[in-house]
């Protein structure tokens, strides 16, 4: 079975930027949709996006888009998410996830990595 290692987390201050990475151990990953939540504070996990491996289509959700950017690297296997102008509000732990379709709710998505802390400081 696949599995999806995240990392690229940290603290960082108020409008910086992150690009977390989220590599699979298996080539054959490429079949998947790979999907991007988060989960704050006190709050339920939401999606952030996805990106559909063959194609590089993207999806994002309302709240994140123009700051966040899914992209992927086929040779090494990995998939990125580069977050930009971060507020303390972003701060959460950021998992990425691998399914058969494109999809926005936990459900459609099968495998997940552990996920890596993101802290934003004011």
């Amino acid at each position: 079975q696949v599995q999806l290692v995240e990392s690229g987390g940290g603290l960082v201050q108020a409008g910086g930027s992150l690009r977390l990475s989220c590599a699979a151990s298996e080539s054959t990953f490429s079949t998947y949709c790979m999907g991007w939540f988060r989960q704050g504070p006190g709050k339920e996990r939401e999606f952030v996006g996805f990106i559909r491996w063959v194609s590089g289509i993207t999806g994002y959700a309302d709240s994140v888009r123009g700051r966040f950017t899914i992209s992927r690297d086929n040779a090494k296997k990995t998939v990125y998410l580069q977050i930009n102008s971060l507020t303390p509000e972003d701060t959460a732990v950021y998992y990425c996830a691998a399914g058969g379709i494109a999809g926005i709710r936990e459900d459609q998505y099968d495998i997940w990595g552990q996920g890596t802390q993101v802290t934003v400081s004011s």
